[in-house]
């Protein structure tokens, strides 16, 4: 098996730079929008174990990467905890009401049931592509929370005091999440996973004086389950800043995939030797070749010596080319 980005993780190797994309699986091939097309209802395409199984597997098909992602979405949890979700067209997600009664009341195997389909498609993958780490992932539990709170994408009109007013409730609903989020990333390792990546996509909404309580004290707890289980475990607290120092000293993450604000020299220089992934900011890829050379060999140089995996600092944007994705993998494979 090709073990290059469980080794860069594990045993922090330097002589090959694995790739692979955060959406890699999506919107901008066309075999994904034909099936999409055909498919309105995101959540249940997530749960279509042979859909879902076939659109992880076209990237590999296509591209020269170390790793197959499955796909789903973070939303998942949400869902197999009772909570209505529906994607709107040039909207996004948006959430049903918050039954706290029937959330905090899930029991592990009608969640485990709910969500069989996902694992059942990991199986799929696995059985096709042997040959590549296979990559699971869950949303921390504050991201989630920002979600079924707030029932949307907090990207407007966010008021964080309205989320955390109610201690005690957030104090509940964390703990619940601590243990299904671990549950969902057991069961899909069980799958075979062999690879996690947390995603804290909202974790730059956090003031610094909150980032302790509400993303590195749940996010460790996860990772350090996740570990016991003999499993990497990618983290990704996008937005976050200079707290990424703090962050990989308080969770211990065994990768820490940078976003595009991050400098990569100054990440390197700060973190004592945790392998870094990703950076590179996803709208270079839109631009002309020479830009998007030349902004790969920044990350490449800063990183020769250094446990290193290529990817972008947040997901592939619809609008890229596929033979974009191509042009960068080769630019990588052919760098000296």
């Amino acid at each position: 098996m090709n073990e290059k980005l469980r080794n860069c993780i594990e045993k922090k190797t330097t002589s090959y730079t694995p790739i692979w994309f955060m959406r890699q699986a999506g919107r901008y091939l066309p075999e994904f929008r034909e099936i999409r097309k055909k498919n309105p209802d995101f959540i249940k395409l997530c749960l279509n174990e042979r859909l879902s199984a076939e659109i992880s597997l076209q990237p590999i098909k296509r591209f020269d990467l170390d790793a197959v992602i499955i796909f789903s979405d973070i939303l998942m949890i949400p869902y197999g905890l009772g909570q209505k979700i529906e994607f709107k067209k040039g909207i996004g997600p948006i959430l049903g009401d918050l039954n706290f009664n029937v959330i905090l009341n899930t029991k592990p195997n009608d969640f485990i049931e709910k969500l069989s389909p996902v694992y059942e498609a990991i199986k799929r993958v696995k059985k096709e592509a042997k040959d590549k780490n296979l990559i699971g992932f869950v949303g921390a539990p504050w991201t989630l929370l920002m979600y079924m709170l707030n029932k949307k994408s907090p990207k407007n009109n966010f008021d964080i005091n309205k989320i955390i007013k109610n201690k005690s409730l957030m104090r509940d609903l964390i703990i619940k999440l601590e243990d299904i989020i671990f549950l969902h990333t057991k069961e899909q390792i069980k799958a075979g996973a062999d690879i996690i990546q947390i995603f804290d996509s909202w974790a730059g909404l956090l003031p610094k004086n909150k980032l302790s309580e509400y993303c590195y004290i749940p996010t460790s707890k996860i990772v350090k389950n996740i570990k016991s289980l003999e499993i990497p475990v990618i983290c990704f607290p996008k937005g976050i800043g200079e707290n990424y120092i703090d962050f990989c000293s308080a969770v211990e993450p065994s990768c820490i995939s940078i976003d595009y604000e991050i400098e990569p020299q100054w990440i390197k220089e700060n973190l004592h030797g945790t392998p870094v992934q990703g950076g590179l900011d996803p709208k270079i890829l839109l631009g002309d070749r020479e830009e998007i050379k030349k902004n790969i060999n920044k990350y490449l140089d800063v990183f020769k010596d250094y446990p290193y995996i290529f990817n972008l600092g947040h997901g592939v944007l619809p609008e890229t080319k596929p033979e974009t994705i191509e042009y960068v993998i080769q630019t990588i494979r052919n760098k000296k």
